[in-house]
């Protein structure tokens, strides 16, 4: 995935669904896109850790089936990030669209 593709899908993920755990998030981005795109916990703790330092999520834990399980949530700022970045990925995709439907020149 491009740089900061990855907030942008964890950002609009919990806008969507108010809270989440890292399982969940890894599940649901299996499940939309059948499976091609695969989100590793490598990749997605790092990305989580940063937004949460950067005061776009907020976490708590709560007990299910006798185990703690680390729910994240979009603060205010996130909230508003999200917008910020899901306008930012609707620009990139429109120029990389025109850049990929380029006709080659007739001469």
């Amino acid at each position: 995935m491009l740089k900061g593709t990855l907030q942008t899908i964890i950002l609009k993920l919990l806008e969507d669904n108010s809270q989440m755990y890292g399982y969940e998030i890894t599940q649901k981005v299996k499940e939309v896109t059948a499976g091609e795109f695969i989100l590793t916990e490598g990749a997605l703790y790092p990305a989580l850790h940063k937004l949460e330092a950067d005061g776009m999520l907020e976490t708590f834990t709560e007990v299910v089936d006798s185990r703690v399980r680390k729910y994240y949530r979009l603060t205010e700022q996130g909230g508003k990030e999200v917008t910020d970045k899901l306008n930012e990925a609707q620009v990139f995709i429109e120029q990389l669209q025109l850049l990929l439907n380029l006709k080659p020149a007739v001469k």
